[in-house]
């Protein structure tokens, strides 16, 4: 195997030479010798596109930054996925297709410099027609049988500015990330498509907290996939779990599976774990834990809609610590983003027809979750009225609110109704089979729990220790079959339990 420095093809790391050619020959050579390792040493290295290919290592020393232009015409469009769609795009920064073993480690960085691609989008967003080349006539061109059936209100599909990862891998098998940084990405900033026993530990995602449209790791109907031992502070998602969006993404039909995500931290972002709202092939067994959320709009985060189809079942969270976060638990169905805005099924409040567009989310259980300092709610469970989020389970776990009386709070999650909460407790609508075990949830304003038109509901030993004088801990509103347990000391307390029939009638007072 071979082991080739980059600096004996003639880098010279001065932050001004052009080292595009060498990164090819270096994969080249090492290709040709039936595989090996590019060493690069400490410096920095200005490049375009980096094109990895199988049975490559791709190794930065401590002190080596790879940085990569940003004259968008050298990263010419490749086939990709991009925003869940399968179309063409600029290539990504770093990219690979139907690879294996590859690798890219060590305790370097790669720099996307990110930030004329930012200008552009920001200015597309004023002005669809704001920019436009002939690398973007290409990609149109290339996307002309696929634009008609892609039905998107996304700007991008304007301009066909398609912003490239920093790092994308595609159809590839035993794939390793390990120890580098990886920042200032045009885009998402490492997003895996389709790969199949994958490990990445010890990476660091960075992006700056504006960067539009700035995920930090986007598992694209991947299977076999372990993360650990991450670090995140990015401008959108942390770490996000995708599969493809609604006709486009059945119609691929991959799910992602068997994802493990344990020992990370994520400093800042719009949520730690997402899942969806690209969920139409599936994610399905996912176990997240012992992470650290701080500073993330949401916490968790399950989201999808009436477009989608597909499924979110078998996830398994337990022993996460968040602070400062706005809903630490959020499992929505109603995602008002991504959809049809002038179908009214789409849209619609009201109990419709199930369809192969109906999204299902079941089994999921959370557990010894710790939370302070939130400003929304406390959690934010919201299914459909024709097909109920069903087996949903929160154990052990502790909630507390901000007390700020000036907390404006915001949305829990977006939705059609766009609710806005402001240090509230746990929501929850259409809901089949809720538990919540030894919960404690301590509010701002309103009860610790509140559900609603849901059935099969058990509840034992959810409590407030600073109860509001006037404010029961338990709201339950047209919810069927119900169990209620608890300590004598909280079933006996003023206001514990209020039921209603419906929104005005109230059943039972306890």
């Amino acid at each position: 195997m071979a082991f080739l420095d980059i600096t004996q093809l003639g880098a010279i790391g001065d932050n001004h030479t052009d080292h595009t050619e060498i990164f090819a020959q270096a994969i080249n050579q090492a290709v040709k010798n039936g595989g090996g390792t590019v060493y690069v040493p400490a410096g920095t290295y200005l490049t375009g596109p980096i094109v990895l290919k199988s049975n490559i290592t791709l190794y930065l020393e401590a002190g080596a930054t790879i940085r990569f232009y940003d004259d968008f015409d050298r990263y010419q469009p490749v086939k990709t996925r991009w925003s869940g769609y399968e179309c063409y795009g600029y290539s990504p920064l770093i990219y690979g297709d139907h690879l294996h073993n590859v690798t890219i480690k060590g305790e370097g960085a790669f720099d996307g410099q990110g930030k004329a691609w930012w200008l552009i989008n920001r200015q597309l967003r004023k002005n669809s027609r704001a920019y436009s080349s002939v690398t973007t006539e290409r990609i149109a061109g290339l996307n002309q049988d696929l634009m008609e059936p892609i039905d998107t209100n996304l700007v991008e599909w304007d301009s066909q500015f398609l912003r490239p990862p920093l790092l994308q891998l595609m159809n590839s098998k035993h794939v390793t990330i390990e120890g580098v940084t990886l920042k200032n990405s045009p885009f998402w900033n490492t997003h895996l498509v389709y790969c199949d026993h994958v490990t990445v530990h010890n990476v660091t995602f960075e992006n700056p907290a504006d960067t539009p449209n700035g995920d930090g790791f986007d598992i694209d109907s991947c299977s076999n996939v372990r993360v650990s031992d991450c670090h995140f502070a990015v401008g959108d998602d942390c770490l996000v779990l995708k599969s493809g969006i609604n006709k486009d993404g059945r119609r691929v039909g991959k799910p992602t599976e068997n994802v493990v995500v344990t020992n990370c931290t994520m400093h800042h972002g719009h949520g730690g774990i997402v899942l969806g709202s690209e969920m139409s092939g599936g994610i399905k067994n996912v176990t997240i834990s012992n992470c650290t959320f701080i500073g993330t709009d949401r916490g968790v985060r399950i989201k999808t809609n009436r477009e989608r189809g597909g499924y979110v079942k078998n996830i398994l969270v337990n022993n996460i610590y968040m602070e400062d976060v706005l809903c630490p638990i959020a499992i929505n169905s109603f995602y008002r983003h991504g959809v049809n805005e002038n179908d009214p099924t789409v849209n619609s409040l009201q109990k419709q027809p199930i369809t192969e567009k109906t999204p299902e989310i079941e089994h999921i259980q959370i557990s010894h979750i710790t939370a302070k300092n939130c400003r929304a709610a406390a959690g934010f469970i919201y299914g459909l009225p024709e097909r109920p989020v069903k087996d949903i389970s929160i154990h052990h776990s502790t909630i507390e609110m901000t007390l700020d009386r000036n907390e404006k709070g915001g949305e829990p999650d977006m939705v059609q109704e766009e609710l806005v909460m402001a240090g509230a407790g746990i929501f929850g609508k259409y809901i089949s089979n809720l538990d919540i075990h030894h919960v404690r949830v301590e509010t701002r304003q309103g009860a610790g729990l509140q559900v609603e038109e849901s059935e099969h509901v058990t509840i034992d030993h959810f409590s407030m220790r600073n109860q509001h004088e006037s404010t029961p801990v338990i709201v339950l509103n047209q919810v069927e079959n119900k169990n209620i347990n608890g300590t004598a000391a909280q079933m006996a307390s003023k206001n514990y339990l209020k039921v209603y029939e419906s929104n005005s009638v109230l059943k039972q007072d306890l």
